[in-house]
């Protein structure tokens, strides 16, 4: 960011400090907040909504040729040979589990500091979950951790990108190559980021998952994508999803043959259909102007904290990579606020900015707690972050008057609230 851009950002936020309610204060009829900043929201065009109406019209709406051209082209985009379009990331997480054929005992080694779905992926694929800690300025999987972590029982690492920060899998690979261990990357947040020139999805690792959740940087309403290089995992992975049956149903019912098919395993229905692949091709030549303005809107984030001791966001890895930006979470120093996390994003809330969490750390949770123990005390750098972590508003819809309004809130109630 140019100094006069970010002179300007600051003039615009000193001229809202005379005109803003404090935060403190609570929104009613009587006292209502300037305005209301939303979390999230997905950047639909025209050319989405005409595609859907082209597929409402076809009248083929399930899985069919439109699924077909966006796995070929989201798997050229990541440089992948094979690209499975699945009716969620968490569906992609469960098919990549149960291509590994995991056995009772087998361990699956993942972050703390994710969404309860990479979790429950490795326990539906019949794995235990155990956590490594992450690094305390990235919050992504630290490779020592996992490194201390391997054990005889150890059978793949499932790292997560955190925030759309890509972590080191190429290291996770060379530590796993001797024991032969799988590696599948949950790159929910990931889409678009690089690792080293290459993009993730198209890296050395035995598959890698992505979301399409409205609030992910491309959107499929809901809908995920599995890529692999690898032709045996991505046979497996196409069993798993549609019932075990080894072929697809839109080509054989648009053929005079008769329509047989025959089941080789016990799979699922985590289909994507083609009136949610209408929206994801058009969202996908859209990515990199979206990334382009999600990264502008990071960096105008960083210029305004700079100053802001009780706001950390959180650090840049070392090695060459492009981040994608799909959150902005910063950590609060919590022993400087006479507050703690939780009313810090009350205040925020009030005073009309949305704000997320990402995440409860998956080990401090109930079920996870009570059915893997007690671990705390070996994951102080997660455990830690689990109080501090909050996400401010970022996609590429927002203004830069709603974002100078963020920022000055953040601000204001950090000051508000300073030891």
């Amino acid at each position: 960011m140019k100094p006069t851009e970010r002179a300007g950002i600051m003039r615009r936020v000193r001229r809202m400090n005379g005109r803003v309610r404090a935060p403190v204060r609570r929104a009613s009829a009587a006292s209502p907040t300037r305005r209301v900043v939303p979390f999230s929201r997905p950047s639909i065009g025209e050319e989405e909504i005409d595609e859907v109406v082209r597929c409402l019209r076809s009248g083929w709406i399930t899985t069919g040729p439109v699924v077909e051209r966006f796995e070929k082209e989201f798997g050229a985009y990541v440089g992948a040979p094979h690209a499975l379009a699945v009716s969620s990331a968490t569906a992609g997480l469960h098919l990549a589990m149960l291509a590994l054929d995991l056995q009772p005992g087998d361990e699956v080694i993942t972050s703390p500091m994710t969404w309860p779905a990479t979790v429950n992926a490795i326990l539906f694929g019949g794995g235990t979950p155990v956590f490594a800690d992450i690094e305390p300025d990235t919050l992504n999987l630290d490779v020592t951790a996992v490194a201390r972590t391997l054990g005889p029982r150890t059978r793949a690492i499932l790292p997560v990108h955190f925030a759309g920060q890509p972590c080191d899998v190429d290291e996770l690979v060379r530590l796993g190559a001797a024991g032969r261990i799988a590696v599948v990357e949950d790159a929910a947040h990931a889409i678009g980021a690089e690792l080293r020139g290459r993009r993730v999805g198209g890296l050395d690792t035995d598959a890698a998952v992505f979301s399409f959740h409205p609030i992910k940087n491309i959107t499929t309403a809901e809908g995920g994508m599995v890529t692999t290089a690898n032709t045996n995992m991505a046979r497996r992975l196409r069993l798993f999803r549609f019932h075990g049956v080894d072929r697809d149903a839109w080509k054989a019912y648009g053929a005079s043959k008769l329509a047989r098919y025959d089941v080789l395993v016990p799979g699922f229905k985590y289909n994507l259909t083609d009136l949610q692949a209408a929206l994801g091709v058009h969202q996908l030549a859209k990515l990199n102007g979206f990334l382009a303005r999600r990264a502008r809107l990071a960096r105008r984030y960083d210029e305004a904290f700079a100053d802001v001791p009780e706001i950390r966001p959180l650090g840049r890895v070392a090695y060459p990579h492009r981040h994608a930006h799909h959150l902005y979470v910063v950590r609060l120093a919590t022993e400087r606020l006479t507050v703690d996390r939780d009313g810090f994003m009350t205040e925020l809330q009030t005073a009309g900015v949305n704000v997320g969490l990402h995440f409860t750390a998956v080990h401090g949770l109930t079920y996870y707690r009570e059915k893997l123990g007690d671990v705390d005390a070996d994951l102080p750098v997660a455990t830690d972050a689990s109080r501090r972590v909050l996400s401010l508003p970022l996609f590429p819809s927002l203004g830069d008057e709603d974002q100078d309004y963020v920022i000055d809130v953040v601000r204001r109630t950090a000051r508000a609230r300073r030891r």
